[in-house]
């Protein structure tokens, strides 16, 4: 069986927050910030072993003792009004070696966690991930919305800094999510379930870093909270957050003049009261991805 419950609660019409890993890991930290404020009771999951090789192997006195496997794990809240149920994956699924979710395995998997979602009465689905911007790391990261139904679009234009995907300037409506946090809105319709997409901004020179923006995960779980009437303590992320902001810091710090110059665009483009700097164009976002490529070493790749 692919799917352990090892607990039966009994759920309220409960909302599902779900995300796996992503660009920054913004949609896993925000869940998982969620999870530890709210105290989530675990109360079961999804096997690994169709799904995934085993990430470690435990020897001890030259004997194999335990085989440790990625975790996709559900968590449950009961709640004054509706009850909440979270799934946080630890990894995605993939055939072919691919980085993110894709084939059989992320589609099966995608109707796994709704298969426990509806058996719970759930018939609304957020996902969480990243969306890559041209905006300063100074800067608040608003929220990229994306429904699966035209009438989720009146309720998301009341969200606290959020804007709808579609409505962003130069994206012409159109636009993509990634691996399973994308697939799961699509297949939520599918079984004819609301679903919406939330997506922190990371700035475009920090996508490929080897580190989480929580800044952006604080956002999206700010919008969760206060759309789903959560009451968060906010003391542990914000700890999180200004740590992260340190290190950034440090970061920008020796980045070469040139780099900074273009990076400078994007912070007076941030300011809602700073004087034009004029557009940040597809070639200057060219010219900061190159560089800061060159700047770690890595050489440059077409999506």
């Amino acid at each position: 069986m692919a799917i352990t419950l090892f607990k039966n609660p009994a759920l309220n019409d409960p909302v599902l927050i779900a995300s796996w890993p992503g660009i920054g890991s913004i949609g896993t930290v925000a869940v998982d910030a969620l999870r530890r404020s709210l105290e989530a009771e675990e109360f079961g999951g999804i096997e690994p072993w169709e799904f995934f090789y085993p990430k470690k192997v435990l020897i001890r006195s030259g004997v194999l003792e335990d085989i440790e496997f990625p975790s996709s794990r559900f968590y449950y809240k009961k709640m004054a009004k509706r009850d909440l149920m979270l799934f946080l994956g630890e990894e995605q699924p993939s055939d072919g070696g691919r980085a993110y979710a894709a084939g059989e395995k992320a589609y099966r998997m995608a109707n796994l966690v709704l298969d426990v979602a509806q058996q719970f009465g759930c018939r609304r689905v957020y996902t969480s991930g990243a969306a890559v911007a041209a905006v300063h790391h100074t800067a608040r990261p608003r929220v990229w919305a994306v429904p699966n139904s035209e009438h989720l679009i009146d309720e998301i234009s009341d969200y606290d800094n959020t804007i709808l995907m579609s409505d962003i300037e130069g994206r012409g409506g159109q636009g993509s999510i990634t691996g399973l946090n994308g697939l799961l809105l699509g297949v939520a319709k599918m079984r004819s379930l609301e679903a919406i997409c939330l997506m922190g901004e990371i700035p475009i020179y920090l996508q490929g870093l080897p580190f989480p923006y929580p800044k952006a995960s604080k956002s999206v779980a700010e919008v969760l909270a206060k759309t789903l009437g959560l009451d968060i303590d906010w003391e542990a992320i914000s700890a999180i957050v200004e740590a992260s902001e340190k290190e950034i810091e440090k970061l920008y710090a020796v980045f070469p003049a040139e780099i900074k110059e273009q990076l400078d665009k994007l912070r007076e483009a941030s300011r809602p009261q700073s004087a034009d700097p004029g557009p940040i164009t597809e070639e200057d976002k060219r010219r900061i991805l190159e560089d800061i490529d060159k700047l770690f070493g890595r050489e440059s790749k077409e999506d």
